[in-house]
Formats: structure tokens, sequence, C-alpha cells
């Protein structure tokens, strides 16, 4: 965990931010055909350029467009795909009270390819209206495959998983290239299988499917891997892990236990952002599995409910971790972002503001000398 002012810093924004109305209505005005794509991107540019500007003002080093460009979290990686597409998940997302819903993730109908430079795109006007770290986030790859249902690719397009995997990595190693030689340096990927994976009910409906979930985890670890092989050194990849995150649903329960030895000490990334903000996290104990190279970011600001959490509370669970991993390899953040879609989370702009701003306060009472 570096002590300087690079990724990850001690107060971090995992990515998404709530879509203002401008925006909003600017999506809708282009569906109708009342704005071209020039007169959209003029919006999104003018939206970005304010949301770096409340970012900047609340202290954080590391700065996001919010995911504006986007639809979805996954949605400009789908589009940069072809062989890609959107279909019915067979997985659903969760109220509190049960409820649930259905929901459209990525599945395989052609052979991959990377086609579109939208990450790098994304990267180019983000860098342009901010002189702090620019964060690029990209949906895991292990997304890709399992947010579908983790289905066998069609037998015409691919003999086995192995080959769909490699054309898979190729296009996240060409997109991460890509992004390196516009200037990029910090790439986060998002990743909700491998939190899937801990849980315990759902590893049953693998097995009864004739799925292994243990075989799932070490292929999602091989296939990350990767896909962020060859990367510069300069490069720091920080890899989020995420229970579900739509307008404050969620997919999945069950503590890191489950991945834990495996996941954190073969994945080859320099970070992990865990969420860790109501108890379908478990506790922290797992943490002492992480590697003496790797840091932790503790999600745990709600980017779901309004409320703002007492500092205090914060302060003593970041204590809590500590007695797990050493108080200088932790930071503090959201446990997801704001808005993984248009829709966003159930909260205002204004509370928003608030969670981030305590994100920097915290950090800046625990590491008062290093905090950034």
């Amino acid at each position: 965990m570096p002590l300087d002012r690079t990724p990850p810093f001690r107060a971090e924004h995992i990515g998404s931010l709530l879509r203002p109305e401008t925006l909003r209505e600017g999506f809708r005005r282009l569906a109708r055909g009342e704005i071209d794509e020039d007169g959209f991107r003029a919006v999104q540019d003018g939206c970005i350029r304010d949301a770096v500007a409340m970012q900047e003002a609340v202290g954080l080093e590391v700065v996001t467009d919010g995911e504006f460009r986007r639809t979805t979290y996954i949605s400009h990686f789908v589009d940069s795909v072809e062989g890609l597409e959107f279909a019915p998940s067979s997985f659903r997302f969760y109220e509190d009270d049960g409820t649930a819903h259905e929901f459209v993730a990525p599945r395989t109908v052609g052979r991959l390819k990377r086609v579109r430079a939208n990450s790098g795109e994304e990267f180019d006007f983000l860098r342009s209206v901010t002189a702090r770290t620019a964060k690029s986030t990209l949906p895991s790859p292990a997304t890709m495959h399992f947010l579908g249902g983790a289905e066998d690719p069609p037998g015409d397009l691919y003999p086995d998983r192995d080959a769909l995997f490699a054309d898979l990595a190729r296009a996240y190693r060409e997109d991460i290239a890509d992004l390196a030689a516009r200037g990029a340096r910090y790439v986060q990927l998002d990743d909700v299988p491998f939190a899937m994976l801990c849980d315990e009910t759902l590893r049953g409906q693998l097995a009864a499917r004739g799925e292994d979930p243990e075989a799932l985890v070490d292929d999602y670890i091989a296939l990350t891997n990767d896909a962020v092989a060859g990367r510069p050194a300069g490069m720091t990849v920080g890899f989020h892990i995420c229970r579900g995150n739509l307008k404050g649903t969620w997919l999945s329960r069950g503590g890191y236990d489950a991945v834990a030895e495996k996941l954190f000490r073969q994945l080859d990334v320099d970070h992990f952002c865990l969420e860790y903000d109501t108890d379908r996290a478990g506790d922290f104990a797992p943490l002492a599995a992480m590697p003496d190279d790797k840091g932790v970011v503790l999600g745990l600001v709600s980017s779901k409910l309004p409320v703002l959490e007492d500092p205090a509370e914060i302060e003593a669970r970041i204590a809590a971790a500590s007695r797990h991993i050493a108080l200088d390899r932790l930071a503090v953040s959201p446990q997801c972002g704001f808005s993984s879609a248009v829709v966003g989370n159930p909260v205002s702009p204004e509370d928003q503001r608030a969670k981030l701003a305590l994100v920097v306060d915290v950090a800046a009472r625990v590491w008062p000398d290093l905090a950034g």
C-alpha cells in the first residue's frame, strides 16, 4: 500500500455517480431523435465537468467521469466487443424484503473481438478536465461470462470455455493497452461473480445445474490474470468486489471466506476494493489472507441508503479491520458507485456529496499524514 499520493488513495471513490436530470433528459432526447450524437456528447461533456468539479471540491485526489457515457457500468465494454450483447440473466436482484427483480446481462452471441475504443475515448475527455488522478473503470472479465448465467458458449462459436476466455482476455488486454497508451495509470475492474461465488445458496444452485463453483473460482482467477497480463509497470490495477448494486438492490450475500485464500493470493492485481457496508459481506477475518504486497480499500460507506454514517463508527470499523491487516495497508470508500445504471440508487445528489466528503474526512482523521 503506497504511502504517497499514488493509487490507491486513503480516500477512494469507486466509480459511478448519480446522473443529473440534464443527462437523463439527454438520453431521452437522443432516443426520441430530438438531438444527434454530437448534441448528446455536448450534454455529457458538461455534466462530466460538473461531476469532476464536485469530486475535486470534496477533496478527492482520484476522480472518475461518473460513468456518464454509459447506460450501465457494463454497457461501454459490451458495445466495444463484437460478439457480446445483452440478454435476460438467470440470476435475480433482491430487495431486503425478498422481492426479486429480473435484469439483463452480457451473453456471447458471436466470436469475440474488440472493435471500439470506448474506454479510451472516455479517459481522454476525463483527463482533459482534471489535473488529479483519473480512474478508468471496467467490468471484470468474469462478469462477461458469469452474470448471464455461467453458460457454456454456443458450440458453433467456441469448442469450450478456454477458447472463449482466450478471446475475452485478449479483448481486455487490448483495451487496457489502449488506455495505457493514452496515459491512463489507474484502472479498476468491477466484479460481482466472486462475491456471488461466496453465496452458499447460489453455489448450491450452480452445483444443481452441474457447475463446479470451486472450478469457476479457479477459472475466473486465470481469466482475470490473463486479461491484465502485460500491463505497463506504472499502471495500478484495483479489483472491486460487489454483491450487486442496482437501484439499491443486491444479488448475493456471504463473507469472503469462500474465496479469500485463492482470490487474494492468486489474483494479479495491486489492491482490492471490498464491500463492507452490511452484514451480507461477513466479517473482517478473511483480510488476514491478504498478501503483504496488497492493500485493501474498505467500502464502509453505503451508496445505497441516504442516511449519513457516523464518522466515529466508520473509524471504529477501520480499527476492527486493522486487527487482521495493518492499518497502513487500508483505505476507505463507499461500498460501490451511486448509479451502476442510468437510474441510480435511492439517494439524492446532496446525500452523494456528503458521503464522498465523509470518506475524505474519515481518511484525514485516520491517516492524518497520509490521507489523499
